[in-house]
């Protein structure tokens, strides 16, 4: 979509920032409400309708970013979006490629009007007896009176300080940056973390090279699968850590890992073997610490490092609203900001999921039409 005027202020009833899969479903049940996508806005202050901003050159949210190993058989986490169904893809199919066509469809039967690429810069306060946020971009300002965030963690990568980082003299490279297995053919492959995408690559890359799995906390392998009740019981301890003010940890954190078929190959044949975390990077690879020694090597030689260690919520652009409690982390009551009702944070905490960003999108969108009375 072209890039609406920039040379005066548009005003909406609510921007949503981020077309994802939360963001998505929040601009749906907008639609739902009665309110019309306006990627024009209206005149300053004179408010209506809603707008999509997002950062990607395209439709497809972090989906369109995963690895091209990535088929559709191994990806999890998939969920449809609300009023369209998933189609049958095939399952050889890359991840990235059939779900950013099933957004990017969604978009355009839902008429979503998406305006992109735009990147958020900062959410302030006007000011004045409206009581409406200016949403500042590199594409001019929105002026609104609530806003739904959903920019996800997909721009903020977590890379785990360790001694002697800047002295390897090998790659390192975070999940985000990974592309195929068969760019580290014949080199020795650190690979740090304990989550989902950190055992994919892992299996992948020992397919065609050597490996060392290391993680901080010993993985925890549960002999079921991944089902609603799990899910709900998730949902719920990161839950409790966001209405205490406290960052929100990682599902994998609350859940373990469903031990799949795949996994169980991956651990009899001796590569899903886990070793504690190192104490040091050095030029050549990476050392444990002495207590440490066995089960881990007092040195493995490395070529790579490949930094599977998650990420943190994308929120740099409401700092000037200054949400951050004590604890650390936005207090949060569901997807509403505690401190600002006008805000609400979908793809946060307990809807950082798929299937919990359906859902948050809609109780976002029912707060929203409370208390703006749309």
């Amino acid at each position: 979509m072209s890039s609406p005027g920039t040379d005066v202020d548009r005003a909406v009833d609510v921007v949503v920032v981020g077309a994802g899969q939360a963001g998505l479903s929040a601009a749906y049940h907008l639609r739902r409400a009665g309110l019309a996508a306006r990627p024009e806005g209206l005149g300053e202050h004179v408010t209506g309708g809603f707008v999509v901003l997002d950062d990607a050159p395209s439709a497809g949210g972090a989906w369109q970013h995963r690895w091209d190993s990535l088929r559709m058989q191994h990806a999890h986490g998939i969920h449809e979006l609300p009023g369209m169904a998933l189609p049958e893809v095939d399952p050889d199919e890359r991840a990235s490629v059939a779900i950013a066509r099933y957004f990017a469809d969604y978009e355009r039967n839902h008429d979503l009007r998406v305006v992109r690429p735009v990147r958020v810069h900062s959410v302030r306060e006007l000011g004045g007896p409206d009581g409406m946020l200016v949403v500042e971009t590199d594409r001019g300002r929105w002026l609104t009176r609530g806003l739904i965030n959903a920019t996800g963690t997909w721009q903020k990568p977590f890379w785990p300080t360790y001694p002697g980082r800047d002295t390897f003299a090998g790659e390192q490279l975070h999940t985000r940056d990974f592309r195929s297995a068969a760019d580290y053919l014949g080199l020795h492959v650190v690979v740090v973390g304990g989550g989902t995408s950190a055992i994919q690559l892992l299996l992948q890359i020992a397919e065609i090279t050597t490996t060392t799995w290391v993680t901080r906390r010993p993985p925890v392998f549960q002999q079921r699968a991944f089902d609603e009740e799990w899910g709900r019981a998730a949902v719920a301890k990161v839950d409790e850590r966001t209405r205490a003010g406290l960052p929100p940890e990682s599902v994998v954190s609350v859940t373990g890992l469903p031990l799949t078929e795949e996994y169980q190959r991956g651990i009899d044949r001796g590569i899903l073997v886990r070793l504690p975390m190192f104490e040091r990077i050095v030029p050549d690879g990476v050392v444990w610490a002495p207590e440490d020694v066995p089960p881990a090597p007092e040195h493995q030689r490395a070529d790579v490092i490949l930094w599977a260690t998650g990420f943190r919520a994308g929120l740099d652009h409401l700092r000037p609203l200054h949400l951050r409690g004590h604890g650390g982390g936005i207090v949060m009551d569901g997807t509403q900001v505690v401190a600002d009702p006008r805000l609400q944070l979908v793809g946060y905490g307990p809807s950082a999921s798929t299937v919990g960003a359906n859902r948050a999108g809609r109780e976002a969108v029912r707060n929203l039409r409370r208390l703006l009375r749309l």
